[in-house]
């Protein structure tokens, strides 16, 4: 394998770990239907409690995919994908090439 393919297998580590979780799949879904969203706003789509969607969030936030706007005291989320899926397609690509 070569040198890049083990970087950017690296580099998509914590979209790897976002993506895996169905809750997290749907919040993702959710927020493309709905632009941005807030923590209370997600939670009434979901089966999950407040703290359960706010923990899935941190994941998606770290890995990424969504980004947060602040109005007064509440936070808004959006989805902010692209240099993840970017960095997938750079991924799948060099090893369509090498495997």
């Amino acid at each position: 394998m070569s040198e890049l393919i083990e970087e950017l297998f690296r580099a998509n580590t914590l979209t790897f770990h976002a993506l895996g979780d169905t809750a997290r799949q749907d919040i993702i879904l959710l927020l493309d239907k709905h632009d941005r969203l807030n923590v209370t706003e997600i939670t009434e789509h979901s089966p999950l409690s407040r703290p359960a969607i706010s923990h899935h969030l941190k994941i998606l936030r770290d890995a990424g995919i969504v980004g947060i706007h602040k109005e007064g005291t509440k936070r808004y989320y959006y989805l902010t994908i692209e240099d993840s899926v970017q960095l997938l397609k750079e991924l799948v690509l060099e090893v369509e090439k090498h495997c």
